[in-house]
């Protein structure tokens, strides 16, 4: 048939015959039929129908049935039937039969997902009912398989997986699992600011370019979106090691977006990340008429707060000492050196001490040179602030700043060290380098 694709093209039924005289008959009663709804192809062995399906097949037309003679030269029905299924299991089969054994009809049943088998010679009536019935399988099968697609736009099938379910179908309110995953949390600074400077349809348009940029990233080390909130994005990974990786690969996806939508009134953008790991509750909530998923863990809130402190610190990338143990856990061969340890705080709405690292971006931070040439001046000057040293902590800071005076927390740390140096501190002090968020006494866990 022609190749050359029409507007629409129609749906194609193909016919496998090596009798041409049965090829005409089934010709005779599908056009008088089907004409106007499908294209019909035709061949005399199963070698040829296979070249044709392919051909038909990178063309872009959909075959939906094939009907296959049993008893041909060279490759059988059945045997065909099933390399077809294999191949293209949506696909429709229906087998002719005429001095052949009911165990070929059973082979294709059981290998092939035969929908019927007609025997030969066949009354016409019964074979187009036939027929139509089994197109009418393909469509509903096809719409299905539709509606779980739109559906999986909305539940990821990764979150499926960890469900171990197979489908939308099966899922059920209150469905849950625990599990401990690695959490990333990523949005854009000043995303208020842009969006006054943006009309409603611009910023849509705006939103939905950077998260394709964002979620190639994620996908491209096997993590899988559980939100988006406005500008932001929750994502979640398996391993910390792909999570480590993806932070990475999202801030080379920003610097490549600015460069793509460098004349857009909206660039350059900046984005924080935060990555923390722990345990998470995976499952279904709502109620019957309207569920979704969700994901229910202080971990959560967790891996967001790291992504607030990204602000404040001068970083693009923090992550939880948490997820520091899981990363260095099955991976001792990590670049440390983009790694920079900055202290343990107390973060918002939380009790318990958390150390947080810097994760630095050689693709997207203008200091990322200087942050990896100071980072061991840094940790000296962090010790000696953890110990009461506040003199040598100064010095160190000092040579820091010299390399990168952009250096936001090197020059937090200098001005609380010549405070304290001056004033002194309680038997109990802890440090402050983050207002409201208290920085413990000592040594990363």
């Amino acid at each position: 048939m022609d190749t050359q694709l029409e507007a629409a093209v129609k749906p194609v039924i193909l016919c496998v015959d090596d009798e041409k005289m049965i090829l005409d008959s089934l010709n005779r009663q599908l056009q008088r039929y089907f004409k106007n709804t499908y294209e019909f192809e035709f061949a005399e062995s199963a070698e040829e129908a296979l070249g044709i399906m392919n051909e038909l097949q990178g063309d872009g037309y959909k075959v939906v049935m094939v009907i296959s003679d049993q008893i041909m030269p060279g490759m059988s029905g059945d045997e065909f039937l099933i390399k077809i299924h294999q191949d293209y299991p949506q696909t429709v089969n229906v087998l002719l039969t005429g001095q052949a054994s009911l165990q070929s009809a059973i082979n294709s049943i059981n290998k092939a997902n035969l929908y019927r088998y007609i025997t030969k010679p066949w009354d016409e009536d019964d074979f187009l009912l036939t027929i139509e019935r089994g197109l009418e399988k393909y469509r509903l099968e096809e719409q299905n398989q539709s509606q779980l697609e739109l559906f999986s736009r909305y539940v990821p099938f990764d979150f499926l997986k960890c469900l171990s379910k197979e489908s939308m179908l099966d899922i059920h309110l209150g469905d849950h699992v625990e599990r401990e995953m690695s959490i990333l949390f990523t949005d854009i600074r000043n995303f208020t600011t842009i969006s006054e400077i943006l009309a409603p349809e611009e910023t849509y348009a705006f939103i939905n370019q950077y998260l394709g940029y964002v979620e190639s990233a994620i996908r491209k080390n096997n993590g899988f979106i559980d939100k988006f909130i406005g500008d932001a994005v929750m994502a979640l990974f398996y391993k910390p090691e792909e999570a480590f990786q993806a932070s990475l690969d999202i801030q080379k996806a920003v610097a490549q977006f600015n460069k793509d939508f460098h004349d857009q009134k909206f660039c350059p953008v900046v984005s924080g990340m935060g990555l923390h790991t722990g345990r998470l509750t995976l499952g279904i909530v709502g109620v019957a008429s309207r569920m979704q998923s969700t994901v229910i863990s202080d971990a959560v809130n967790l891996a967001s707060r790291m992504q607030d402190l990204t602000s404040k610190v001068g970083g693009l990338i923090i992550a939880s000492g948490s997820f520091m143990e899981a990363l260095r856990a099955n991976n001792s061969d990590l670049n440390d050196e983009i790694i920079r340890f900055l202290g343990k705080v107390f973060v918002k709405g939380k009790t318990q001490i958390v150390s947080i690292y810097e994760i630095i971006s050689k693709d997207n931070d203008p200091q990322a040179d200087q942050k990896v040439n100071s980072r061991n001046l840094f940790a000296e000057g962090l010790n000696l602030f953890f110990n009461k040293n506040f003199a040598e902590s100064c010095v160190k800071f000092k040579l820091v700043l010299d390399q990168n005076p952009e250096d936001k927390f090197a020059h937090r740390y200098l001005n609380l060290a010549a405070k304290y140096m001056l004033e002194g501190v309680k038997d109990d002090w802890e440090g402050i380098a983050i207002a409201d968020a208290p920085v413990h006494n000592g040594s990363p866990r």
